[in-house]
């Protein structure tokens, strides 16, 4: 699965932007989703397989965090769109100047 494909999904946007602000065990993200155990279980796993995030054990507890080389992909992508929105904003922004 590509990792465009792994963000069609809402609930595996949700998961990323839960592991934002760092690690975190599967338990949480289940509490903080509010679906099963199983389905969280089943977005993660293709969270992992889109290389988006990755998954280390700790005793019985499964930690899960972003990783960055599926999210630079991502950002390869993007970085055109983003030129192309800053070029019209930088022209938008010295239209208004001039007009001013």
């Amino acid at each position: 699965m590509s990792p465009f494909e792994a963000l069609a999904e809402p609930n595996r946007r949700r998961i990323l932007d839960l592991l934002r602000d760092g690690e975190r065990p599967a338990g949480e993200l289940v509490d903080a989703l509010a679906i099963s155990q199983p389905g969280v279980s089943k977005h993660l796993k293709l969270l992992r397989e889109a290389g988006l995030v990755s998954m280390r054990a700790e005793g019985q507890r499964r930690l899960y965090r972003l990783e960055r080389q599926g999210l630079s992909e991502l950002e390869v992508w993007l970085a055109p769109y983003r030129r192309a929105w800053a070029d019209r904003l930088d022209a938008l922004e010295a239209h208004l100047e001039r007009d001013q």
